[in-house]
């Protein structure tokens, strides 16, 4: 579930950001020729138009290619940040039933943020006395969460201007974070920091190159590149094999308890739900007892799946109702057997469904659906009984059927590799006959139904009703 601060967070609007400078025209005595001087220029004007406009994607291209003929200019590199920090804002803020209507492809929030925050530290770096230094960078810090170290720049820079209203109001929305908190924390310095994160260490890990990050900045940072954050030395370590560092992390708890427990906590809240909350992939109806790759594009199921790969590897898959146009009232849990990062940001899942749930309520959480749940399973007759011993009866019967029917399948499938490929799949992951809910749900997947078919299969809690509609669809495929 959300933690309270972030629900705090999910509140934030960005401030003293609504507008980008002006680029001055004049070469001011640069080393640049008159040509790429112009070409800059008109670059900046159309990146100015294009953020005043609200497309901010646009705008960044602009300032990118501005930037990369002339690397150091203050303007450039408040500008860009400016627009990272309305594209990370839009996406974290970006209800999910718009997101469903209307997907998007491209970076997580958090990345842009982080673009963001790389921008405001070099614009710093060349503006130190400049006030639009601390607002940008304080803005980034927030939606990084990373509210502590946005204080401290909130309360240098009013000491540069003390009237800045943007920093006044950055400062308040702090401090009612902080109200939320409980005081008398051992002060430490950044020494014992994330360079990623830039919060205290989570499960450290001290790479071959010798510089240490949370175990799960690393290997975040790792999904676009097999390279250290800092020194860009290249890293053969991987998540499975990779070792925490237990000695730094014995010193950290030890010395800082409150905190570690904090982090531990916040890392939780993001990785595991918990066993009645589920976060959601809204795609289509899954039935049990299925095996299928997805390809993750969109900025909010990337983060999603970045946060599910450090927990227990578990979503559930949901549909939308057509006649109410939010999420479908059954989903199914489904487990990432494989997870394949790729160059462009994107993942290549394998996943395989396990077992369905009833939703009861769901929210948005940093651009994805999260849902509290629970779990449903079908009302069979008890052990013993006539009733049962008929149930299984009945499913022998069935499953002999089923064999003779996915033979007969592959047969006049000869021709097509792909249909092949998936009637054995499908043999493969056939249940035991005694597990009775099971096996219904697996003759349901050796058809293709639609999806509302899918759907009220999810919702029956009879075993052998939905034994019958499976049976029923093999012979009308006969």
């Amino acid at each position: 579930m959300a933690t309270e601060e972030d629900e705090q967070s999910s509140g934030f609007s960005l401030e003293g950001v609504d507008d980008v400078q002006d680029f001055v025209w004049g070469n001011e005595g640069e080393s640049l020729d008159t040509g790429r001087y112009n070409h800059l220029y008109d670059l900046m004007k159309k990146g100015n138009k294009a953020f005043r406009d609200d497309r901010y994607e646009e705008a960044v291209h602009c300032y990118s290619k501005a930037h990369n003929i002339k690397p150091d200019d203050p303007v450039i590199l408040s500008n860009r940040c400016a627009a990272y920090l309305r594209i990370g804002q839009f996406l974290k803020h970006r209800p999910a039933s718009l997101s469903e209507r209307r997907p998007l492809s491209g970076l997580d929030p958090t990345t842009h943020a982080s673009l963001a925050l790389k921008d405001a530290e070099q614009f710093m770096n060349l503006k130190n006395n400049s006030i639009l230094a601390y607002i940008l960078k304080a803005n980034t810090l927030i939606l990084l969460e990373k509210f502590e170290l946005a204080r401290d720049v909130i309360l240098t820079g009013l000491q540069v201007d003390a009237s800045s209203n943007a920093l006044k109001k950055l400062e308040k929305f702090t401090a009612n974070i902080f109200g939320k908190r409980n005081h008398g924390q051992t002060p430490r310095t950044d020494d014992f920091d994330c360079t990623v994160c830039l919060k205290l260490l989570y499960e450290p890990i001290t790479t071959p190159c010798g510089h240490t990050f949370c175990r799960s900045c690393l290997f975040q940072s790792m999904d676009r590149g097999n390279r250290c954050p800092l020194c860009r030395t290249v890293l053969f370590i991987s998540p499975r094999t990779c070792a925490i560092s237990v000695t730094l992390k014995n010193i950290i708890e030890r010395n800082f308890p409150a905190e570690y427990a904090e982090r531990k906590l916040e890392n939780d809240s993001l990785t595991n739900m918990g066993p009645d909350f589920l976060p959601l992939f809204v795609l289509d109806v899954v039935l049990p007892c299925q095996k299928f790759h997805l390809n993750i594009f969109e900025a909010r199921y990337r983060l999603m799946v970045r946060r599910i790969m450090e927990g227990n590897r578990r979503m559930g898959m949901v549909i939308l109702d057509s006649t109410t146009g939010s999420v479908a009232d059954y989903a199914c849990e489904v487990e990432i057997t494989d997870c394949e990062p790729l160059p462009d940001g994107r993942f290549f899942l394998e996943v395989e469904s396990r077992r369905r749930c009833r939703i009861l309520r769901n929210w948005d959480q940093d651009g994805y659906r999260v849902a509290e749940i629970e779990w449903v399973q079908d009302l069979t007759p008890a052990e013993g009984t006539k009733e049962r011993s008929d149930l299984q009866d009945m499913t022998d019967i069935v499953a002999e059927y089923a064999r003779s029917w996915i033979r007969a399948a592959q047969e006049a499938a000869r021709g097509d590799q792909m249909r092949l490929t998936e009637l054995h799949k499908a043999e493969g992951l056939m249940p035991s006959t005694t597990d009775l809910e099971s096996f219904s749900f697996w003759l349901a997947t050796l058809t293709h139904r639609r999806p509302q078919e899918r759907l009220d299969l999810l919702r029956i809690r009879d075993t052998t009703a939905r034994l019958r509609r499976a049976y029923h669809f093999m012979k009308a495929e006969e």
